[in-house]
């Protein structure tokens, strides 16, 4: 699963054109994947929470939030975005 996944993002920065968005639908893939149980629902770039504009919403399906998901590029040092806003 997590080799597909790389193969996935490598394909897609493959193509040259890439931006962060590109990469959501591989990730998406992966998510639901490794979610086989259907425990939760992932909804791709969900409107403007509090929190501000999250990539990824993890609900339970029905009102419950799980939890937010922030995607980068693969490219993207995190260590230079982790005190960004």
């Amino acid at each position: 699963m997590l080799q597909q996944y790389l193969n996935d993002l490598f394909k897609t920065a493959k193509a040259g054109d890439a931006r962060e968005e590109s990469y959501y639908p591989d990730l998406k893939k992966f998510l639901e994947n490794w979610n086989k149980n259907k425990k939760f629902h992932i909804t791709s770039l969900p409107k403007k929470t509090e929190a501000g504009n999250p990539d990824f919403r993890v609900w339970d399906g029905k009102q419950h939030i799980v939890g937010y998901i922030e995607a980068k590029d693969p490219k993207i040092n995190l260590d230079t975005v982790e005190t960004s806003e």
